[in-house]
């Protein structure tokens, strides 16, 4: 696979300045235009901010790309026509020219190929609501179980079935580091109910747990979830039955897929009055300062 990388994230990998990569989706997918580019070029702004290049990770007529231009990235947020890229999808994108955004799974692939030790998102992939009839499981799950990255996120989307996330998690055997909590995040969310993850309260010690398990020869990620600040949650107890709701219009209608988190975030989005859309800002720009940090203390 040939990557194409940014002048500026090629002259920091030649120097030995720290890189942190970005994905997509969260562009193109997960914002409406203009708040996603308005996003977009905040998201790079914070990593110079840090000492950090960001290297956003796109696939743009059949070519990796990590590192995009300001054309590129506005074009990421305004051209609707973009295509949804998991892992899986990588090499129909490359072989049919595709135009598309890299999901958290297809970044951690791309970024890892490309020497990136660290991915900062805003909420991972997981086990879906009614598991029992759909078998809907996220690939970044799988993802975290094979490719020896740390990314940092807000936990998991709060749309999923938290409980069984963090035990596939632990069942795939991947590493979860709570950021100054030992409670799993729930995106919009700080609290989830579900406890029990490895609390670590810097990220010089998130460092050293990545390159042990590095030098121990695991394969797996390393997952830091990072609890959206206090000013910007919307508690979870508010997104219930706004959840509920939105997952019994998806069913009458028949959504489901890779259709069906776009949709539900959607219903969210428009039924807590555009406030999820600014606490998804919140918590994808923590994670980034997050990431970071981590990033200059890895390297």
């Amino acid at each position: 696979m040939k990557i194409n990388y940014s002048k500026e994230v090629k002259e920091a990998q030649n120097n030995g300045v720290p890189v942190l990569a970005l994905e997509s989706t969260i562009i193109a997918h997960g914002m409406p235009y203009p708040d996603n580019y308005e996003f977009a070029k905040n998201a790079e702004a914070t990593c110079h901010k840090y000492g950090v290049v960001p290297a956003t990770v796109a696939i743009i007529n059949g070519s990796v790309l990590v590192g995009l231009d300001e054309s590129q990235l506005e074009s990421l947020a305004s051209d609707t026509s973009y295509k949804k890229i998991s892992k899986r999808e990588i090499g129909l994108a490359l072989a049919q020219n595709w135009n598309g955004a890299t999901t958290v799974s297809a970044t951690m692939h791309i970024a890892h190929k490309a020497g990136i030790n660290v991915f900062a998102t805003g909420g991972i992939g997981g086990v879906h609501r009614g598991v029992k009839y759909s078998f809907d499981v996220s690939q970044d799950l799988v993802a975290l179980a094979q490719i020896p990255i740390i990314v940092v996120s807000a936990g998991a989307k709060t749309i999923l079935d938290l409980p069984k996330t963090v035990e596939l998690l632990e069942t795939l055997g991947v590493v979860v580091l709570g950021y100054e909590t030992n409670e799993f995040p729930a995106f919009y969310s700080r609290s989830s109910g579900v406890y029990g993850i490895h609390s670590v309260n810097n990220t010089i010690d998130i460092a050293n747990i990545y390159n042990k398990n590095k030098s121990g020869g695991l394969t797996c990620g390393t997952l830091v979830v990072n609890p959206i600040p206090k000013s910007k949650e919307i508690p979870i107890i508010q997104l219930s039955s706004i959840i509920q709701t939105a997952y019994e219009k998806a069913s009458r209608y028949d959504i489901e897929g890779n259709k069906l988190t776009p949709f539900l975030l959607n219903e969210i989005s428009e039924r807590t009055i555009g406030k999820s859309l600014e606490a998804n800002k919140a918590l994808a720009l923590n994670n980034i300062k997050l990431g970071a940090k981590i990033a200059k203390n890895l390297s």
